[in-house]
């Protein structure tokens, strides 16, 4: 298996029980999670050496994120420790036609304001294969553009592959910087992983298809893929395929194009959806996981989409999900039958 490095931000999410909403909370259930640190856990239960890499507080909430990666298998060795705070979100579990919904509280976190110095991005990458990190990362904070830029560099230096998930936050920043930040970004990435909203509004492309009408027809995306390639020289470009006809019914499929071929995966109806917070981290670890293990892209993208079918049946962030149980659901097996 693969040492693979993700850089990024782990929040603690603040959740009401069950799907009360925020106003009815008396309590609140802490949940560990962020972009990159869901997909260096799922790449864990894969059997990566899965490191991540981030800034915390030295105070104890700050150990909770830290020993919630270490729970499952994620090495810390490159957690730089400082800072004030831990960022926080909010998130109320919606259901039926009422939607989720996300509060952040994650201004001046330790990775936000983080520097240079407190990073070796060379000995980080040294003997690693694979450089994970998201668009959520540079939309932090104009430091954290900066950490993400020095880690791409290295990473380039060291010769390891490097893969990106787009994921656009309008919360976090406007189309217009995240296309000034966002473009410059793509001469280091090899794989690039987005739906049509981040394409249009990380990359200035938008793609042929009603996805709010419920219309993922992925002949749609084959102009903006190929656009994108050439621009860019991306190896891969991936996007899930979402349809959401209610907040806890969606169809789910995706696409892969390797500058020469498209492949469009199966479709999995998911009813009833328990958590989607981090079904798109899931795609991405079971990409990465697909292109370094499988032996073609159809079969590296339908690990995919089957480990993030699995996760919006989990509660939390991330993806605890077995190599076996992904394959067989790859296989079939879909009835959810008692294992004994």
């Amino acid at each position: 298996m693969a040492k693979i490095i993700t850089l990024g931000e782990i929040m603690l999410r603040l959740s009401p029980m069950g799907n009360n909403r925020f106003l009815q909370g008396d309590e609140f259930r802490i949940i560990p999670g962020g972009g990159e640190a869901n997909v260096a856990v799922s790449l864990a239960n894969y059997g990566h050496d899965a490191y991540f890499v981030s800034k915390l507080p030295q105070h104890e909430i700050g150990q909770i994120a830290v020993n919630a990666l270490r729970r499952y298998g994620v090495h810390t060795k490159w957690i730089a420790r400082g800072g004030d705070r831990v960022g926080l979100y909010y998130a109320e579990t919606g259901t039926s036609m009422r939607p989720s919904k996300v509060i952040y509280d994650r201004a001046h976190s330790a990775i936000a304001d983080a520097t240079p110095d407190d990073f070796n991005f060379d000995a980080i990458m040294e003997d690693a294969q694979w450089f994970h990190w998201s668009g959520i990362t540079p939309a932090i904070s104009d430091r954290a553009a900066e950490l993400t830029k020095r880690a791409c560099e290295a990473a380039k230096r060291h010769g390891l592959t490097v893969s990106v998930d787009l994921n656009f936050r309008k919360k976090l920043w406007t189309s217009e910087k995240a296309i000034s930040v966002m473009r410059p970004l793509m001469q280091y990435v090899d794989v690039c992983i987005g739906n049509e909203e981040d394409a249009q509004l990380c990359l200035g492309f938008k793609p042929d298809a009603d996805v709010e009408g419920g219309k993922t027809d992925a002949s749609g995306y084959h102009t903006i893929f190929k656009q994108m390639a050439q621009e860019f020289g991306f190896k891969y470009v991936a996007s899930t395929l979402r349809e959401s006809f209610s907040a806890t019914h969606n169809g789910w499929k995706a696409l892969i194009y390797d500058g020469t071929h498209f492949y469009e995966s199966k479709r999995y109806d998911i009813e009833p959806i328990i958590d989607r917070v981090g079904g798109g981290d899931s795609f991405s670890a079971g990409l990465i996981h697909g292109l370094l293990t499988k032996d073609n892209q159809a079969e590296a993208l339908e690990f995919a989409v089957a480990a993030s079918a699995l996760k919006h049946t989990i509660n939390g962030d991330f993806n605890l999900v077995s190599i076996e149980e992904v394959e067989a659901l790859m296989a079939g097996n879909a009835n959810g039958r008692v294992q004994r």
